[in-house]
């Protein structure tokens, strides 16, 4: 009987790559530490490397004579893991001692760690990227480490601070800024809001992501002009464009302290204020008509989303619901609302910017006087957008400018205090914020923006 023979396949092969003997030391990365692999352990729960100190250090630091061998100590450091496994690296380090002084010493393992670290320098570079680039916890980095969360949460902050958020050159190129308020905890206890400054420069040119540049505990006048006023004279005059919501105190503080910038108030908070005034017409004539709040089965209830879409996207389903709500003559306020809020949509996405500012102009027109009294909400709208009007019709002259990228950042600064369930400490909050947000992925990974 003949046995089949099976196809053979070609394997390809990589005709340029070299090989080198396998090295744990070279594999570990540990000859960027000055130490070299000398043994490995393998625990339940870590791998353990003994190491030595590539580099003698035999000469004494008093008088410069040769010393000679005494005895050795061991430093125990925490590695970056390796296959998700925690790995501890076992140094030895020799001691000297000096027959002409008396004097005694150690191997300097300054490159492998600081003083008194208990985290080697790879294995904090490798907790601080999983922070800055994959938005590890700090609890998943301290597994990985096989450290204690506190150990590892004081290594990564101090860390982070010295390589990246005490980067003198870090507000380097900012000429554009957005300013908004932002709850970081949700308790009695304590001031709940802080004040976050965000440079939209990469977005308005079009070459990034924005990022966070500070966050300051309190929200008034007082605390974005302290920030400011602390910032050098050169920095403020080059800053031309401020986003912010409708707060007056963020106006205030910038007309005084950036006299020359542009304050624009950004269309996410313009078109968020229609929005509202909207929401609370609805409900308004929802109570007066019905007696009631909201439920399935009512019309208004039924479009409430709807009513929040922009005319141009609607489908034939939606417009024939809009069409049912507005046939009914109790909802002719909800209708006008609805109108003011969409012709202020249409304004925004008008390609045209000249065009669109002459849209938004006739908008603040309509809506600042000759309003009827039954309209409560418009009339509020209609004194707000007039006495920012010279800040709204601004974004039209510089497209680009919005706070859009501020509440992105705040969004997700919530995801870091959910994963985190929830913080306590300010000072951590600002500095892991930071590193959440502080646009600092090109300066861990070249390639990354």
């Amino acid at each position: 009987m003949e046995v089949p023979t099976l196809p053979i396949r070609k394997t390809s092969t990589l005709l340029n790559a070299t090989f080198a003997a396998p090295d744990l030391t070279t594999f570990c990365r540990l000859d960027e530490l000055g130490l070299e692999a000398v043994g490995q352990r393998l625990e339940p729960d870590r791998a353990v490397i003994a190491c030595r100190i590539v580099e003698r250090d035999p000469w004494c630091r008093k008088c410069g004579a040769e010393g000679v061998p005494r005895d050795t100590v061991t430093r125990r450091l925490a590695h970056e893991p390796f296959g998700h496994r925690p790995t501890t690296l076992r140094v030895r380090v020799r001691r000297y001692r000096c027959e002409h002084c008396g004097r005694t010493w150690r191997q300097d393992t300054s490159k492998a760690a600081p003083a008194r670290a208990k985290i080697s320098r790879g294995g904090l570079t490798w907790a601080l990227t999983g922070i800055v680039i994959d938005h590890l916890t700090v609890s998943r980095a301290a597994a990985g480490l096989g450290v204690s969360w506190h150990t590892a949460n004081n290594a990564i902050i101090a860390e982070g601070k010295r390589r990246l958020i005490d980067d003198p050159h870090r507000f380097d190129g900012v000429t554009t800024i957005g300013v908004d308020e932002h709850v970081w905890r949700h308790t009695r206890f304590g001031d709940k809001y802080v004040t976050v400054i965000i440079d939209l420069t990469p977005t308005r040119n079009r070459t990034g992501p924005a990022r966070l540049l500070d966050m300051v505990e309190g929200r008034s006048k007082a605390v974005f002009k302290q920030w400011l006023a602390g910032r050098p004279k050169e920095w403020r005059e080059k800053i031309e464009v401020v986003a912010m919501d409708g707060f007056s105190g963020f106006k205030t503080a910038a007309a005084e302290e950036l006299p020359d910038a542009v304050p624009v108030m950004d269309p996410f908070h313009v078109v968020r204020l229609a929005g509202e005034a909207l929401d609370r017409c609805r409900q308004r004539v929802q109570q007066a008509t019905l007696g009631h709040r909201g439920r399935a089965s009512d019309p208004l209830y039924k479009a409430r989303r709807t009513l929040h879409t922009g005319a141009s996207l609607l489908t034939d389903k939606q417009s024939a619901r809009l069409k049912a709500v507005f046939a009914i003559e109790e909802h002719v306020e909800v209708e006008a609302t609805w109108g003011v809020y969409q012709r202020m949509v249409a304004a925004y996405r008008e390609p045209d910017k000249k065009l669109g500012k002459q849209m938004m102009q006739a908008v603040i027109d309509a809506v600042s006087s000759g309003v009827p009294a039954a309209l409560v909400e418009i009339r509020r709208l209609g004194r707000t957008l007039k006495q920012r009007a010279v800040d709204v019709l601004a974004f039209f002259d510089r497209p680009g400018t919005s706070n859009g990228p501020t509440e992105a950042i705040n969004g997700r600064l919530e995801h870091l205090r959910g994963s985190a369930l929830g913080f306590r400490n300010l000072t951590n909050y600002i500095a892991r914020s930071l590193l959440e947000s502080g646009g600092f992925r090109p300066a861990l990974h070249p390639g990354m923006r």
